[in-house]
């Protein structure tokens, strides 16, 4: 925790460039820590919660789950084996990412098979996008 806790949630929430609720959130699921409570019962944060808010977002967009980003705050202080750990988890967010894309394509492909033997015109009957989705022929 920092010892210089001076941020309201609004604060860290526009610092961090996300919504006071997913703050609220990450502290109910233990990937922020509790803030301190100022005397009126107000959270207080300090810079550590901006940059941790950052790490998950940045985290986020590069795919990772929450609970895949959890692991990867833990790792992120453990000096003994945290970057090989760390470099292990990416190569397998990215093994998943290229399977995605992979499942994407083939998805893509079958539509564009079927979208260009559409004429686009006719008996609802004949058309073989119809067709492939009321009995999975063609794709």
């Amino acid at each position: 925790m920092d010892t210089n806790s001076s941020l309201t949630i609004g604060a860290v929430a526009r610092r961090a460039g996300v919504p006071i609720d997913t703050i609220r959130y990450y502290e109910r699921e233990g990937l922020l820590p509790e803030p301190v409570r100022r005397a009126s019962g107000y959270r207080s944060y300090g810079e550590s919660a901006v940059a941790q808010l950052r790490f998950i977002r940045r985290a986020k967009d590069l795919g990772f789950t929450l609970e895949e980003i959890r692991g990867l705050l833990a790792l992120s202080h453990d000096r003994q084996r945290g970057v090989k750990a760390v470099k292990r988890r990416a190569e397998e967010r990215l093994a998943a990412i290229d399977a995605r894309i992979a499942e994407l394509q083939r998805v893509r492909d079958g539509l564009a098979e079927l979208v260009a033997s559409c004429p686009g015109h006719g008996a609802p009957e004949q058309c073989p996008i119809l067709r492939a989705l009321n009995d999975g022929e063609g794709a």
